[in-house]
C-alpha cells in the first residue's frame, strides 16, 4: 500500500508513474488527497474538542470545590453538548479512515525508474541469456507425451480425483519432483536462507498484507465456511510471519525459504500453451523471501537474481532473464525480473521464476518496521522470488534431457533421485 504522505506530497509524480502500469490513477489519487484532508481536519476538530472538554471538566471541579455550583452547572451543560459532537466526529473519522484505506488498496505499487515502458509481455526487456539450446533427436516429444510414455505423471487420474490441472506424480516422476524440491531448499539454506514450514491456508488479513487481496480474489481458492484462502505462493504466509513486527536494524537482512504446494484457479486459461505442466491449479514451488533495509534492497534483489542463475546453470538448462515492463508487472511489485527456460520440444520459452522488490508496499500493509540507529521506526523493504517453481522446470528437464534411450537426469540431481535415467 502506498503511503498517504508520499501521495499527498508527490501527487503528479504518482499519477505519472502509475501510468507506466497502464493505470489512469488521477481520480483515485485525487480522492486519496481529498479523503486524507477530510480525515486530518476531522482529527484536528476532535482533538480540539476533547482538549476543551478536558479543560472544562477541570474547571467544573474547581468551581464545585469553590462552591460555585451555578457556574459549574453551566459548564456541565457545555460538556454534555460537546459529547454528542465528539461521538459524531469519532464516527466520521472512522468512516473516512476506512474509505481512505479502501481507496489505497486499489492503487498498485509505483514502478521503479528502470522499469521499461510497455503494455504486453512482448515488450519486456531481455537483459540476459545463457545456455545452449539442445538439438533433439528425431521424434522428440513434448512433456505431456513423455510423461505418458514413461508413466511418471498422470493428468487423467488427477482429473478423476479432483479436476483438470491437478496431476498425479508417479514412480520416478514423484522421485524427480521430490529431488528438485530438496535440491532447491538445499541451495537456498546453503546461501543463508532459514527454512520454514508454513500453513497452506491463510486468513483475510494475510491476503491483504501481501497484496493478494483485494486484487486477486478471483485467482484464489476460497474456503467460504471459515473465510480462509488456499495460498497462491509461499510468499504470502512467509512474509506474514512478520506482520505487526518491529525488528531491530541489526536483525536485517532476514532471509527465509519455504516449500509449499500452491493453488491458483487460473480462471479463463485455455489452449495449447497451457497443456500439461505449463499451467496447473495445484503445483509445487520453493520460495525465497527477504526483509531488507531500504538502502540495501536493490542490491539484495540483484543477489537473488544471481542466486537463481546459479541453480539454472547447475541444472544446465538454457534460460533468459527479462525485466518486466510496466504493463506486465504484478500489482504489488516495484521491479520484477522473470526467468524463462527454453523448451526445445515446444519451441517456446516457459516462465519458471519471478524475483521482485516490493519496497515498502507490503510492509506498509503489514506494519512491518525496524528501529533505526536514531531509535525511529521505519518501514522495511520486502522481496521475494521463486527458487524455483517446479512444473515448468520439470517440463524443461523432461523435454531438453530426452534421448532415444530415455530421459537423462541432470547430474546435480542424481544424488537426490538415486537414478540417472528414466527409461
Amino acid at each position: 500500500m502506498l503511503q498517504v504522505t508520499y501521495i499527498r506530497e508527490n501527487k503528479e509524480e504518482v499519477i505519472e508513474r502509475l501510468a507506466k502500469k497502464n493505470m489512469d490513477a488521477k481520480d483515485l489519487v485525487n480522492l486519496v488527497v481529498e479523503l486524507d484532508e477530510k480525515r486530518r481536519t476531522t482529527q484536528v476538530e476532535l482533538d480540539n474538542l476533547l482538549a476543551d472538554s478536558n479543560k472544562l471538566s477541570k474547571d467544573i471541579g474547581a468551581l464545585m470545590k469553590g462552591g460555585e455550583k451555578a457556574k459549574a452547572e453551566i459548564l456541565k451543560a457545555k460538556v454534555t453538548q460537546s459529547k454528542g459532537r465528539v461521538e459524531e466526529l469519532k464516527e466520521l473519522l472512522n468512516s473516512t479512515s476506512l474509505e481512505l484505506q479502501d481507496v489505497l488498496y486499489k492503487l498498485p505499487n509505483l514502478p521503479a525508474n528502470i522499469v521499461p515502458e510497455g503494455k504486453t509481455p512482448e515488450e519486456n526487456l531481455n537483459i540476459f541469456e545463457e545456455g545452449d539450446i539442445p538439438k533433439l533427436h528425431e521424434g522428440a516429444l513434448p512433456h505431456w507425451e513423455l510423461v505418458k510414455k514413461y508413466d511418471i505423471i498422470d493428468f487423467d487420474l488427477g482429473a478423476k480425483i479432483t479436476g483438470a490441472g491437478f496431476p498425479v506424480y508417479k514412480g520416478k516422476g514423484a522421485k524427480l519432483q521430490r529431488a528438485l524440491i530438496t535440491y532447491f531448499l538445499d541451495k537456498n539454506t546453503d546461501a543463508g536462507y532459514q527454512e520454514y514450514q508454513v500453513p497452506h491456508l491463510i486468513n483475510e488479513a494475510s491476503g491483504y498484507g501481501t497484496g493478494q487481496l483485494p486484487d486477486k480474489e478471483g485467482q484464489m481458492y476460497h474456503s467460504t465456511e471459515d473465510n480462509l484462502y488456499l495460498i497462491p505462493t509461499a510468499e504470502v504466509p512467509v512474509t506474514n510471519l512478520f506482520r505487526d513486527v518491529l525488528v531491530n536494524e541489526s536483525d536485517l537482512p532476514i532471509l527465509c525459504t519455504a516449500y509449499t504446494p500452491c493453488f491458483r484457479r487460473e480462471a479463463g486459461s485455455y489452449g495449447a500453451h497451457v497443456r500439461g505442466l505449463n499451467r496447473l491449479h495445484q503445483f509445487d514451488k520453493v520460495e525465497i523471501v527477504r526483509i531488507e533495509h531500504p538502502d540495501n534492497s536493490y542490491k539484495a534483489l540483484d543477489g537473488m537474481v544471481e542466486h537463481v542463475k546459479v541453480i539454472l546453470q547447475e541444472l544446465k538448462l538454457p534460460y533468459r532473464i527479462l525485466r518486466l515492463c510496466g504493463g506486465d508487472m504484478g500489482f504489488a511489485s516495484a521491479l520484477t525480473y522473470d526467468f524463462e527456460v527454453f523448451s526445445t520440444a515446444q519451441d517456446r520459452w516457459l516462465e519458471i521464476s519471478s524475483v521482485s522488490n516490493f519496497e515498502t508496499f507490503q510492509s506498509n500493509r503489514l506494519k512491518l518496521r525496524f528501529k533505526d540507529k536514531e531509535g525511529k521506526n521505519q518501514l522495511a523493504h520486502t522481496l521475494n522470488g521463486s527458487s524455483l517453481a517446479l512444473p515448468r522446470v520439470l517440463a524443461g528437464i523432461l523435454e531438453n534431457y530426452q534421448t532415444p534411450e530415455g530421459i537423462v537426469i541432470p547430474e546435480v540431481l542424481r544424488k537426490y533421485t538415486g537414478f540417472d535415467i528414466i527409461d
